[in-house]
């Protein structure tokens, strides 16, 4: 039975015994250099520009292994070799009470260095917006890590009276426990015994603990460790206190049956654990790691059962191997949260061909090829690292660059997260139970039935081509017996029938095709749905295969008839016309990037806004860099607002044109400035600058040998002012979960509250040292303006850069016809294009909504070139995500402008979006130095508070031996 105060005692007088000699000081000292330094230089803390102290914590199961093995090598071994081991076997103690009191003496004294560098949290948190859940992790991981390698050192120490030796085997011993589970070492095994050998690891179970979740599981593994080695150290005494003590053979059985029963015990709790995945606390800012209300919520909808399948290879790249358990635990825990309604599975294609058959053809998932080297050559491995998402007829596949995102550290090694797996899993569980229910829905209320005609050769058809046509009419027999009369469908020939080869070459443009340059044969391979008098053709799978047709199928399906996911209408700068079936080079703006971001949650429509009219499917209108808008487009966009809708603006009144020469800021007019006056606000005609903004990759010239060369440099731009949390409006959904925004070339909006009974809130402000200039040169001067590179401003202030217009708008055409009737004689064009009499074409209708409803909304961003491809690939360059932030700003927008707030709680989570507040390079040396000088005046802190305890308890002791010479 423990006497806790006898352990106190023992634990009290070794930890004072390290500071009476020097070795306290030079292990605290130590740490703190090894630690500060690895921060700071190693792994690039300022470069790396993230607030989270993963920095310091990756390098401490290895530096914890080297500096515990020295802490501990006399702690034992000392006592054997100076000869008081027999004393301490003699004493009236037990010996797990003195095993217990010298563990808690050693990890007393990590402790206290572990607290020493409580700094460099305290000041990263004033650095940048810090998730304290992961360092509350990681300093609980560090501690526990610390406490199994001290068992490990005292058991050592304990078998050996050699110092050196002690040092030695516990060194390797420690180096064991972390090679177990760390990658150099797991990747050379397939999944599942690496998985298993990660249950050994200590730096693998670290990881666990230090990005925030506290597994039960993981703190038994470092218990049982220190149970076990602490048992054995135990044992170990006793045999020396049998040669001294002279006890029975019976106790000594006992002894050793006891020692083999705990060992025994404390193992296989480790494993009857490894099955309770609910026993772990997510301690992370917004629990990024467990399942959210909005997750549950939305399982709650599932009226079918949901199929989530992981395709997992046994052997794939070292760096997404890691990842594989924390996603299993996941998915896992949807299953748990959606009960019977969500089935979860985990396989290895390559070990199954049916299944492999599959993936491959029912859902287009194929093995992804990875190279990587090992330590006997250079590998090419195709793996599977897929996430399916089945409900109804609906999938969604999350390939591995769904699910992750990659950072360059400084010295050009990529760094692996997870991007946001709860976001991920959630959106791609919306898309397809909104998608599978608006199907089945569409097909029940259809007045109108879908018809697929296929234009198909029965004779000269490609051998691969002859498998697709029978899959093809198997597909389109489904479809018939799922909607009965709602769907018909008819193959018919042109190679057969010239009149329709005719017609549809001269309706459709199909020509026939050919298998090869030199094959005189030809065939038609044609696909188009229509629904009334709209039709649109389905693009031929490259793979050929049935889950690709579906796919392109159902997309028809959605393109004909609205409704199915919120739909966006989109207008871009259009790009120039190919020519000779080529695309040629785009000179102005792209914006691909968001095309695609949108397309992963919307059903995003291409408009124009040319005949005058927003597609009536059109819940939410996105105008990105609107330039010369004429009367009808302005007229589309009016009444679209007119009706209720929300729009939203991306327009500034510069362009910036990039080039190899330069950049240049063009005067742009968007078309639409008179319709924002009249509702109360104005872009300025200006460009804002703030000295607090992000960075910007410009060309620096510097003489070599009097030859001047040019060079990439990243510097702070004036013109990218870095919004922080303080620039947000508190109170609104739209910035939602954005912690930084880069506003890049943005014009300030002046607004008139006076002119409009609308209610104006801004949403996006400039930081107090913001000015504006008309001033078009773009690239910055560091030799007459030092510290911005562009002429500061003598009054800087804060200005308005997004706006939310909501209530009752006026019509900019009220009281005016409208320019629908402005047809001149486009009516006769029109006639002579359909061949239609004048009669049957769709008359303009003059009517002009004049008012709105409340429900009308517009949401105006002042920046033409924050959405651009060439702006958001600088997030790249600079080594983080932060630009990408600006996406997840319009995506909040859709989503509350159609108050669907379900995703919006989730996005912007991923590891690498926490990025550090913008400052100077001498800022970042000052803070740098302060946590050198913050740890050295903790240091001798330490030492004045000890010096001053050690000279308190002499005084005392020198008082009670006066006191008893008195007495005698």
């Amino acid at each position: 039975m423990f006497k806790m105060l006898v352990v106190g005692r023992v634990a009290k007088k070794e930890f004072w015994s390290y500071f009476s000699s020097p070795l306290a000081y030079i292990f605290l000292g130590t740490f703190l250099f090894v630690s500060l330094f690895g921060f700071f230089w190693v792994e690039s803390f300022f470069a790396r520009n993230i607030a989270d102290m993963r920095p310091l914590f990756d390098h401490m199961p290895l530096l914890l292994v080297f500096l515990v093995a020295a802490l501990t090598m006399k702690s034992w071994s000392e006592e054997r070799r100076m000869g008081t081991i027999e004393f301490l076997m003699t004493a009236p103690v037990q010996t797990h009470e003195l095993v217990l009191g010298k563990f808690l003496a050693n990890l007393a004294l990590v402790s206290l260095a572990l607290l020493l560098t409580l700094g460099v949290p305290c000041t990263v948190a004033y650095m940048g917006d810090v998730d304290w859940g992961p360092i509350v992790g990681g300093y609980f991981a560090c501690i526990l890590m610390a406490g199994g390698y001290v068992a490990i050192g005292l058991f050592v120490s304990a078998c050996t009276e050699n110092q050196v030796i002690s040092l030695i085997v516990t060194t390797l011993l420690g180096l064991l426990f972390y090679v177990l589970g760390a990658p150099v070492f797991t990747g050379l095994f397939n999944n599942s015994i690496a998985e298993s050998l990660k249950l050994l690891g200590s730096g693998s179970r670290f990881e666990s603990v230090a990005r925030g979740v506290i597994d039960l599981r993981d703190i038994y593994y470092y218990v049982s460790v220190m149970g076990v080695f602490l048992v054995l150290n135990t044992y170990a005494l006793e045999k020396m206190r049998w040669a001294v003590g002279g006890t029975r053979k019976v106790s000594h059985t006992n002894q050793r049956l006891t020692a083999g029963l705990l060992i025994v015990n404390l193992l296989l709790a480790n494993v009857w654990l490894q099955g309770q995945a609910y026993l772990r606390v997510d301690v992370t800012q917004g629990n990024i790691y467990s399942i959210s209300a909005v997750s549950q919520k939305l399982l709650r909808q599932l009226q079918e059962p949901l199929l989530i399948r992981g395709y997992f290879s046994a052997k794939t790249h070292p760096l997404l191997s890691p990842l594989v358990p924390t996603i299993r635990d996941m998915l896992t825990e949807y299953g748990l949260v959606g009960g019977s309604n969500v089935r979860v599975e985990f396989i290895d294609p390559r070990g199954n061909e049916t299944l492999e058959e599959e993936a491959n053809r029912k859902y287009g998932i194929r093995p992804v090829p990875f190279h990587f080297s090992d330590r006997h050559q250079a590998e090419l491995v195709n793996s599977y690292f897929h996430v399916l998402l089945q409900y109804g007829d609906q999938y969604e596949v999350l390939e591995f660059g769904d699910l992750i995102e990659v950072k360059q550290n400084q010295m050009g090694a990529p760094e692996v997260r997870l991007r946001n797996l709860e976001y991920d899993v959630s959106r791609s569980i919306k898309k397809v139970l909104y998608g599978f229910q608006s199907l089945d829905h569409l097909f029940a209320t259809l007045t109108t039935p879908f018809e697929f005609v296929g234009y198909i050769s029965d004779s000269n058809l490609p051998p691969s081509l002859l498998g697709f046509k029978k899959e093809l009419i198997d597909t389109l027999k489904k479809y018939k017996e799922r909607f009965q009369d709602k769907f018909e469908y008819q193959i018919l020939d042109p190679s057969s029938n010239q009149e329709l080869a005719k017609k549809i070459a001269a309706d459709y443009g199909f020509r026939p095709m050919a298998a090869g340059l030199f094959n005189p044969k030809t065939f038609y391979f044609y696909m188009t749905l229509q629904q009334g008098n709209k039709l649109v053709p389905i693009q031929m799978p490259e793979s050929l295969g049935t889950a690709d047709l579906q796919q392109n199928m159902d997309a028809a399906f959605k393109r004909l008839a609205p409704g199915f996911l919120k739909t966006v209408g989109l207008m871009v700068p259009s790009q120039p016309p190919s020519r000779f079936g080529m695309q040629q080079r785009r000179t102005g703006p792209s914006f691909r990037v968001l095309q695609k971001k949108l397309a992963e949650n919307y059903t995003v429509q291409d408009i124009d806004l040319e005949s005058g009219v927003v597609p009536h499917e059109v819940d939410v209108l996105l105008l990105v860099t609107p330039k010369d808008l004429n009367k009808k487009q302005l007229f589309a966009f009016d009444q679209f607002v007119m009706k209720g809708g929300t729009a939203l603006l991306v327009s500034s009144a510069y362009q910036i044109e990039q080039s190899q020469f330069g950049m240049r800021a063009n005067l742009v007019t968007s078309g639409l400035d008179k319709w924002l006056k009249q509702a109360g606000v104005t872009i300025e005609k200006s460009l804002l600058l703030d000295e607090q903004n992000d960075q910007f990759p410009v060309m620096v010239r510097r003489n070599i040998g009097g030859f001047p060369i040019q060079e990439m440099k990243m510097v702070p731009y004036a013109f990218f002012p870095d919004i922080r949390a303080s620039g947000f409006h508190k109170d609104q959904g739209i910035t939602a979960g954005l912690s930084q925004l880069t506003m890049s070339w943005a014009s300030p909006i002046s607004i008139d509250q006076s002119s409009s009974n609308l209610t104006i809130t801004p949403l996006i402000s400039s930081s107090p040292q913001s000015w504006t200039t008309t001033n078009t040169t773009l690239t910055p001067d560091f030799k007459t303006y030092p510290k911005l590179g562009f002429k500061p401003a003598d009054n800087p202030q804060s200005y308005v850069l997004a706006s939310l217009l909501q209530g009752r708008f006026d019509s900019y055409f009220k009281g005016k016809k409208s320019p629908l009737l402005k047809q001149d004689d486009s009516s006769n064009k029109q006639q002579q294009q359909t061949g239609k009499k004048e009669s049957e074409l769709e008359p303009a209708i003059d009517a002009v909504i004049e008012k709105s409803p409340e429900s009308a909304r517009v949401i105006l961003f002042a920046s033409n070139a924050f959405l651009e491809d060439s702006t958001l690939q600088l997030s790249q360059m600079g080594g983080t995500r932060q630009f990408l932030n600006s996406l997840q700003l319009i995506e909040n927008a859709i989503d509350w402008s159609v108050e669907d707030y379900a995703l919006s709680s989730l996005r912007g989570r991923g590891q690498f979006s926490r990025t550090l507040y913008p400052m100077s390079k001498q800022t970042k040396k000052l803070w740098e130095y302060a946590n050198y000088g913050i740890a050295l005046l903790a240091l001798c802190v330490v030492y004045l508070v000890i010096s001053r305890m050690r000279k308190t308890n002499r005084r005392r002791l020198a008082h009670m031996l006066q006191a008893a010479k008195t007495a005698a």
